[in-house]
């Protein structure tokens, strides 16, 4: 089966690498005129700003005396607005009803859900990790070529230990299980020669309430991460106990999916490893807030991802921004933003959805609001310095210097 998916994502991988980037040659000369501009999480604010796009990428940002804006731009008055680099989030998918069959079904539902699932909420750049790769390549080919708007996609195909279906996945969905190394090889061979971005390993798996965790072999996870390291591809998972982290680091893993809810608070052996190996951490936290238990469970699960956050961010450790949007439905991110509060600063808060993917994921062009970087940007109703959940409120969102989202 999973031989099929692949020959078949193939094709759409080849359809939309022929297509380029349409949102680029769609792109409009904008003017965002009269905000408060971040350039970077780290800079001061730049009041009364302008920023000029053109062909895709940032032409120009200053003042209004310094900066000429062409006759033909398409002007959007920003005055009492914070202009922001775009949003990455690093942790979705493309599962729902909706996807399916991407490549065919009309694009109104399409766009409709883009908007209510992601570009409303200010992103521009997403990881999906873990979907049919034939869906989100097909709709990344109708993004790309501006049919759909929405966010760039990058995709990562996913590997399973043996007998690790989880519990919360449909009983039968078929998954790409590994029971060697000689099949974690192959399997991540053959994703990464169909094209795919990226990997996700469950280096443990949920079975049930009451069941033992299904934790991955460490030497089957570095099998796959180490074919994936040498074609240049990142490498994420999803750890469910301690011992799935320990399968992290001893694998080589890039990228934790998930803090892991419910354990202490990581160690400092593992600290010590994360840093030396450059792992980065995607919170989720709200994901954990937001499972079907009760209230008093619910805050003891999110006080443990709080602190492991917090641990890690204090330890030097990269974090990127990710909801798991798309396996959850709960699409705004104003409680992701209150839960990260609690361990990190407004700063960090926008340095995990801007320089921090953009740097770990080598995107030279993106996460800063600067001359000649990819004209991906976010208006704010209000400063997010401020009140973190001014990070939810989107009035524009602009990827490749065409707008994308723009509020009612």
């Amino acid at each position: 089966m999973i031989g099929n998916l692949l020959r078949t994502a193939l094709l759409h991988c080849l359809v939309a690498t022929a297509a380029g980037i349409g949102a680029t040659a769609n792109a409009q000369t904008l003017a965002l005129v009269g905000g408060s501009v971040y350039a970077s999480p780290d800079a001061a604010p730049l009041a009364g700003a302008v920023v000029l796009t053109a062909n895709g990428a940032i032409a120009a940002l200053g003042s209004r005396s310094d900066v000429q804006i062409p006759s033909d731009a398409r002007v959007i008055d920003c005055t009492g607005k914070t202009v922001v680099a775009g949003f990455w989030n690093s942790h979705v998918h493309f599962t729902q009803a909706v996807w399916r069959n991407a490549g065919s079904v009309p694009a109104a539902p399409l766009q409709e859900h883009m908007r209510e699932m992601l570009t409303r909420w200010g992103f521009t750049t997403v990881w999906d990790i873990g979907s049919d790769g034939r869906d989100t390549l097909a709709l990344r080919h109708r993004v790309n070529s501006g049919e759909v708007p929405g966010p760039d996609i990058y995709t990562a195909g996913s590997i399973f230990p043996r007998d690790g279906h989880p519990a919360y996945l449909p009983a039968e969905m078929k998954l790409p299980e590994a029971s060697t190394p000689e099949e974690a090889t192959q399997l991540t061979r053959t994703y990464i020669g169909f094209g795919l971005d990226g990997l996700k390993l469950f280096t443990g798996s949920f079975k049930g309430t009451g069941k033992p965790v299904v934790n991955m072999d460490p030497a089957i996870a570095k099998s796959a991460v180490d074919v994936a390291h040498a074609a240049g591809k990142p490498v994420f998972a999803h750890p469910q106990n301690m011992a799935g982290v320990d399968a992290v680091i001893a694998a080589g893993v890039d990228v934790m999916a998930h803090t892991v809810a419910g354990e202490p608070v990581y160690s400092p052996e593992q600290l010590a490893q994360f840093k030396q190996q450059g792992i980065a951490l995607v919170p989720t936290l709200s994901l954990f807030a937001k499972l079907p238990v009760g209230p008093d469970i619910a805050a003891r699960l999110v006080a443990s991802t709080v602190s492991q956050l917090k641990a890690f961010s204090d330890n030097g450790g990269p974090v990127l921004f990710g909801t798991d949007v798309g396996f959850t439905s709960y699409y705004d991110t104003t409680l992701e933003y209150e839960l990260m509060h609690r361990a990190l600063s407004e700063r960090q808060i926008l340095a995990s959805l801007t320089t921090n993917p953009a740097q770990y994921f080598k995107a030279a062009k993106k996460g800063r609001v600067e001359k000649g970087f990819d004209a991906d940007l976010v208006v704010l109703e209000g400063d997010p310095l401020a009140d973190v959940i001014n990070f939810a409120k989107i009035a524009y969102t602009i990827r490749a210097g065409k707008v994308i989202y723009q509020r009612p």
